[in-house]
């Protein structure tokens, strides 16, 4: 029988806005809520903890860039935060990570969780990727505390997260542009950095109107947050996508594809969730960002994203290794 709680945390995280970086923190603030020892790595490093890979006693959650070290974990978590993209990132990555993924099935010491029911459903019906697990992500606890200034203004169209083909970024920019002519007290603000910052700098062709953030901390996008009126991002295979989360939180009215962030607040959609077109044909996104601007924000309930019942959640899934660290369905909690 092992121990109910493991000796430590160790997560693998990332760089970026949003994403991957945002996922590993908000875990670490969790588990430290439950008073657990808790760390955050590169995935570079993984193989320069090898005592702590191959210790049962510490738990270890590792992000897909840290799957390869699989075969040589006990105790651990693999995440699964989305579906890959061949068109965006290439066969060769695409056929590396659910590479993987498949290599996370069959490890002992192993379980895949993936971040949402919709990663899981495309992961087995496409790839035949078993999921051991589901997990929301968590939300950061900064989003979660009142805003007890006055009612902001709101006048921004705001984009948070990686500028990359895949989130066709690209795409919409057209239709905001043709919302703000139509709306005088309208800007867009488009936080992030990434590959394709240039070609969407060249389609403003320098319009004032749209304000190229870059990458502010935590607390300058939540206050962009608060002065915007509609949130959007494109990605068609989002796995879950913790900026549409974190923009609900602070009364953005949300334009987004229909994937796995629909998860956050299913019984939103067609209110202060909008769904946009996969045609991205130009008429049709404007029509989707008419509604938004239209569309009154209903708060959501946050109770399961926090980040204290995200850490209890992955505890839970720990439940189900044994005292060697191997994973055994069924096993006594």
């Amino acid at each position: 029988m092992k121990q109910r709680y493991p000796s430590k945390v160790l997560i693998t995280g990332g760089r970026e806005i949003g994403g991957v970086g945002s996922f590993a923190e908000g875990l670490h603030a969790g588990f430290t809520e439950l008073g657990m020892p808790v760390e955050i790595i590169s995935p570079s490093r993984i193989f320069r903890r090898w005592r702590d890979l191959r210790d049962p006693r510490i738990l270890k959650i590792l992000s897909t860039t840290a799957v390869f070290a699989a075969p040589f974990a006990r105790r651990t978590l693999c995440m699964a935060h989305g579906v890959p993209r061949a068109d965006c990132q290439g066969w060769r990555r695409l056929l590396a990570i659910i590479g993987s993924y498949l290599l996370a099935n069959r490890c002992p010491g192993v379980q895949l969780v993936s971040v949402s029911h919709y990663t899981a459903a495309t992961l087995r019906a496409i790839f035949n990727v078993r999921t051991d697990a589901v997990v929301h992500n968590p939300v950061k606890l900064l989003y979660l505390e009142p805003d007890s200034g006055p009612p902001p203004q709101r006048c921004y169209v705001t984009y948070v997260g990686r500028l990359v083909a895949a989130k066709n970024l690209h795409r919409i920019l057209p239709a905001i542009r043709d919302l703000l002519d139509e709306n005088q007290d309208l800007y867009a603000c488009i936080i992030g950095e990434g590959e394709q910052r240039a070609q969407l700098e060249a389609i403003v062709a320098g319009d004032p109107r749209f304000e190229f953030k870059g990458t502010p901390d935590d607390l300058t996008v939540r206050e962009l947050l608060r002065r915007s009126r509609i949130f959007v991002s494109g990605n068609e295979v989002e796995g879950f996508g913790i900026a549409y989360l974190e923009a609900m939180t602070q009364g953005c009215v949300v334009a987004m594809t229909a994937s796995g962030g629909l998860e956050i607040a299913l019984d939103k959609v067609g209110q202060s969730v909008q769904l946009l077109p996969l045609s991205w044909e130009r008429s049709e996104v404007l029509h989707t960002l008419r509604r938004a601007l239209n569309e009154t924000w209903r708060p959501i309930v946050t109770t399961s994203f926090t980040a204290r019942a995200v850490a209890e959640a992955y505890l839970a899934v720990d439940a189900c290794f044994t005292a060697q660290g191997i994973f055994q369905a069924g096993v006594d909690k």
